[in-house]
């Protein structure tokens, strides 16, 4: 259309992102590792050290201790001894469902992941879609003891990471490495819950790349990913990537299967968060109670090049603002309903760099320019960033 009309455009983009997302529903469903994916697959029925110590700030330090230096011809097995007993099983009691349109009851249904033990007192890492809906939480120890587990907090939608707590102390615990100094081709191991039944599963293979992208939503990218060959199955979310050194290097998160479109098959994709990550989260959540992060204050759609195209749009990315949240930070700053958003400060906003992605390279109270489209004119404002409610 030649003549753009914002009054009626907002609507229609809603319409063709829900369709679009149709589309690519066949290649987002070779990712599992999202909760629709990992929750439709792995359902079931539900059946009757060192202490932490504080920095000089009064924050969380995460526990150390001394990595494991490879003699012998056994270093898998002295990795596994070492963080083994650390890594547990999580089970997610998920919420009942209301009773089905003939008054019948639904029954209870469970969902199984895996964690890792990060500090004697109890605190265990996850990933989010692994407790996501839970009415109740449970944790199997490696000594198979069985424990209720309470959400402390978690960061989704920015990182798919939850911390746990079990009552109690002097758990055994694994230690965070260094993910900035992995490389490709160096000897890892992932430890986990495989298919929810298979406990402490070990499995073993390789960095196999760096800093990789999977675009799990429509709106959601996880970026920075590890790559490894290291078989990875349902049930292993949550669980640790662990190095030669004993450090837990990453958090098993997602495997791809394979390409909807093509039918394609792939073996030996899987992807682990970065450490770096996880120690970032848990130090704001463990001091915080939340991980703070930057705030617009706008609802919003991406847009995309195809619908750039087919509506005639001024830019071919970015998001088109559908409603400002009054006295929020963009209504502050001059944003209105119907602007399209193209970039935050050096960062532009795409495909494969969406708005949240964009927001994570800022901190809350920053001050960041806004580069924006309004009736085919572009303006740049200056936005104060608040704290995400």
């Amino acid at each position: 259309m030649s003549e753009w009309n914002s009054k009626h455009w907002g609507w229609r983009v809603l319409l063709a992102a829900v369709l679009i997302s149709l589309l690519v529903g066949g290649v987002a469903g070779g990712l599992v590792g999202a909760s629709a994916a990992y929750l439709t697959l792995s359902l079931r029925r539900a059946t009757p050290a060192p202490a932490a110590t504080t920095g000089a700030s009064g924050g969380w330090t995460p526990p150390s201790a001394s990595p494991i230096v490879i003699t012998g011809t056994q270093p898998i097995a002295a990795v596994v001894s070492r963080v083994g007993p650390a890594v547990v099983t999580v089970v997610n009691r998920l919420q009942t469902r209301p009773p089905s349109w003939f008054g019948i009851p639904t029954e209870p249904q469970q969902a199984t992941g895996s964690g890792v033990i990060i500090d004697p007192r109890g605190y265990i890492v996850t990933n989010y879609h692994v407790v996501e809906g839970a009415a109740e939480l449970t944790v199997i120890l490696a000594d198979g003891n069985t424990l209720p587990a309470r959400l402390v907090s978690h960061d989704y939608p920015f990182t798919d990471l939850a911390v746990l707590q079990v009552e109690g102390g002097n758990y055994p615990y694994a230690t965070l490495g260094d993910s900035d100094l992995l490389q490709p081709g160096e000897q890892v191991v992932a430890i986990g819950s495989a298919l929810g039944d298979f406990r402490n599963t070990v499995t073993v293979g390789v960095i196999s790349g760096l800093g990789r992208s999977l675009q799990v939503s429509d709106d959601q990218v996880l970026e920075g990913m590890i790559q490894t060959d290291a078989a990875i199955n349902h049930g292993n979310s949550g669980g640790p990537l662990v190095n030669m050194r004993g450090e837990v290097i990453g958090i098993n998160t997602a495997i791809v299967r394979g390409s909807g479109f093509s039918g394609d098959v792939a073996e030996g994709l899987g992807f682990a968060i970065p450490s770096n990550t996880v120690a970032y989260v848990v130090k704001q959540i463990l001091e915080k109670g939340k991980v703070a992060r930057p705030y617009l204050g706008i609802r919003s759609v991406s847009i995309t090049r195809n619908m750039a195209v087919y509506y005639d749009l001024p830019v071919d990315h970015g998001v088109y603002v559908t409603a400002v949240v009054r006295g929020g930070p963009a209504d502050k700053a001059g944003i209105r309903k119907d602007d399209i958003l193209v970039s935050i400060g050096e960062y532009t906003i795409d495909e494969t760099h969406p708005l949240i992605n964009v927001l994570s390279h800022f901190e809350t109270g920053q001050e960041v320019e806004v580069q924006v489209n309004r009736d085919r004119q572009t303006l740049r404002l200056k936005v104060v960033l608040g704290e995400r409610p």
